[in-house]
């Protein structure tokens, strides 16, 4: 699995690009440029990975628990071979997560299932089920790997705990397509009792990298 790393101290954080992206996506769509300053400055390390969404939930032609099965192989590669090297490489113990589009679905999902690992979740125009993915399949994995199912039924202390000495913050606009998705992430940290920030851009804020070039800029790390 390749990958993209940038700056040189600072709270690493780890990039998921958008549907079926790649590691060099942040860089290509200015998102880099738009973090320049703090890269240069040591506020934030940014690693930025590639998904197997074409192999996972995009995957129309596998079956769903196939695809799920892929899904849970690439968490491992995150968890056994990404972060070691984030730790190695950044001298950080935790790291945090961000992605724009489905790329905040990776990050969303990941730091609530591995909240001593990932102790800091921001998220641009996210959605977070996977209803639409699954074609109506349902087993006791692809529930915990959907928020929208897990986390209003979560109740384990383990978690709960942990999620609320994180940091939450969830991004988007008012004419962004995904806005019902992340108010509908918020009040769901929120009914947790889980301290979080959801920020709505207006000026007729749309589902695009323009908006999440300036959200970064703002809100990362």
């Amino acid at each position: 699995m390749e990958l993209l790393v940038f700056g040189h101290a600072g709270p690493p954080m780890i990039v998921f690009p958008t549907s079926m992206g790649a590691f060099y996506e942040y860089e290509d769509r200015g998102m880099t440029a738009a973090l320049g300053d703090k890269l240069e400055h040591g506020q934030v390390q940014l690693f930025c990975v590639s998904t197997v969404d074409t192999e996972t939930f995009y995957a129309r032609d596998r079956p769903p628990r196939a695809r799920i099965d892929r899904y849970l192989a690439y968490e491992r590669y995150l968890l056994q071979d990404l972060v070691p090297f984030v730790t190695h490489t950044s001298g950080w113990q935790t790291a945090g997560l961000t992605g724009c589009s489905f790329g905040a679905y990776h990050a969303f999902t990941m730091a609530l299932r591995h909240p001593d690992v990932f102790t800091s979740c921001i998220t641009m125009g996210g959605a977070f089920g996977l209803d639409r993915f699954l074609n109506g399949y349902s087993d006791l994995d692809s529930y915990l790997l959907d928020p929208t199912q897990f986390l209003p039924r979560l109740t384990d202390p383990w978690f709960l705990d942990r999620y609320r000495e994180n940091k939450w913050v969830l991004l988007t606009g008012e004419r962004d397509i995904c806005l019902d998705d992340t108010q509908r992430a918020a009040a769901m940290l929120g009914s947790k009792q889980i301290p979080h920030s959801l920020h709505v851009w207006g000026h007729g804020s749309e589902h695009d990298w323009p908006e999440w070039r300036k959200m970064a800029s703002a809100y990362v790390p």
